[in-house]
């Protein structure tokens, strides 16, 4: 019960998928910065961080280079010493080298909630004063907090919205939808005009947990409630059973859901091939390049108006093995401060998660394009991450969910199922 007392009007996404498993999400990491803790020690910080192929933009090895070069010329008694490592091992690596006694002293994750219940990371009052953890956008930190602590630190932060073809909904004839009715009939329309994929519903094992999470919220349900995990309610069945009956069995959401990948989706969507989509502002740099003509609005609730967004972002974290907390506060603090949060953020990558940053980026007409994405990070939600068992229970619902709108398929199984596999993981 002690995991299970985060206050959850955040529970959702995180752990999130980052946004770039993809080339495009490559693009996405190219934002806000790591950071670094020094030790008393002659021996440097070491950060470790995932390498992504270079795609549109700076690649996220061009920050960090910047980065620690500036960070180095404000500190020079810092040394920093860091590491990458592929995206797709990160995790894996970070596990092995916690559990081998050789933690780093900052380190880029999925995940943050397994090691703070193990007590391996200092929280956010033991690394920032009370201004700069204070400007942390709320509902982002809360998101990084177990037992009301905030350990996970927000790293490439996103919120999603619907994409859109403009040409294709000319040609349709239709509008970007305001309720689920409204996205059903645009649908059929892009349909009968020939786009294969109306609405590319993303259910492939790469991020099948944020695009259901979307749905979930825009109906009012989630992964989990005040006590925990929560999956089969009658609102959650209720969402699923509305997308198998209303898009995948008429024939509006591709060939099948259940393999469509975020990358894969992106690609189609710049292709013309997918008509509408949720997506990041990663997309906006892609589809500015192509010159492709795109639009975005607020992914809508079942019976209109605006479904709260899901939070997305990778995590930072700093362990506490090799005692360096006055170092690794003296890096952070330099990442999330103001200055470097605007030469680090801000971009069609990512978006910046402090307060004050965020005002800035709102205020700078050159930055027009992010404000609608900026404008909704407040009133994000998240995957429960702060339970510890949520990387178990995520493969799960990336394994599973998308058997529950298949043509046959039974949500209530799955959800209930799901269910079961989170009360197996918690145990």
């Amino acid at each position: 019960m002690r995991r299970r007392k985060f206050l959850l009007h955040t529970a959702g996404l995180t752990g999130t998928t980052t946004l770039g498993t993809t080339a495009l999400g490559a693009t996405a990491l190219g934002t806000l910065g790591l950071t670094a803790c020094s030790a008393e020690t002659d021996s440097p910080l070491k950060i470790l961080v995932a390498s992504y192929d270079k795609s549109v933009g700076s690649s996220i090895g061009d920050q960090w280079g910047g980065l620690i070069g500036a960070f180095k010329k404000a500190h020079p008694d810092i040394e920093v010493h860091l590491e990458r490592v592929p995206f797709t091992k990160l995790d894996q690596t970070l596990a092995r080298r916690v559990k081998d006694g050789d933690a780093p002293d900052i380190a880029q994750s999925n995940f943050f909630a397994p090691y703070a219940e193990d007590g391996k990371l200092y929280g956010a009052d033991d690394l920032f004063d009370v201004r700069t953890e204070g400007d942390f956008i709320r509902s982002y930190a809360e998101a990084g907090m177990v037992d009301r602590v905030q350990y996970g630190l927000p790293f490439l932060a996103s919120t999603p919205r619907l994409f859109y073809n403009k040409a294709l909904f000319r040609q349709a004839r239709v509008k970007a939808p305001r309720s689920w009715a409204e996205l059903r009939e645009a649908a059929e329309a892009l349909k009968a005009i020939g786009v294969p994929t109306p609405y590319g519903l993303q259910l492939g094992p790469e991020a099948a947990e944020d695009e259901a999470l979307a749905w979930l919220l825009a109906d009012g349900g989630g992964y989990a409630g005040l006590t925990g995990y929560d999956f089969a309610t009658p609102s959650n069945i209720d969402t699923l059973t509305w997308l198998r009956d209303n898009l995948v069995v008429r024939g509006l959401a591709g060939a099948d859901p259940r393999s469509l990948t975020r990358t894969e989706a992106y690609a189609q969507f710049l292709r013309g091939k997918i008509g509408m989509m949720i997506a990041h502002p990663v997309l906006m740099g892609a589809a500015d390049q192509a010159k492709f003509p795109y639009a975005h609005a607020p992914f809508p609730k079942k019976l209109g108006g605006v479904a709260p967004p899901v939070g997305l972002n990778d995590w930072l974290m700093a362990f506490k093995q090799n005692g360096r907390r006055e170092q690794c506060g003296t890096f952070l603090s330099y990442l999330y401060g103001r200055k470097s949060a605007l030469a680090y953020g801000g971009s069609q990558s990512a978006l910046p998660v402090t307060s004050s940053a965020s005002d800035a980026l709102r205020k700078d007409p050159k930055h027009r394009p992010l404000w609608d994405f900026i404008d909704q990070m407040p009133q994000a939600q998240f995957q429960p991450t702060n339970l510890g068992s949520w990387p178990e229970v995520r493969s799960a619902v990336r394994r599973r969910i998308g058997e529950a709108v298949a043509k046959g398929g039974s949500p209530k199984a799955v959800l209930e199922s799901l269910d079961e596999a989170a009360t197996q993981a918690e145990l």
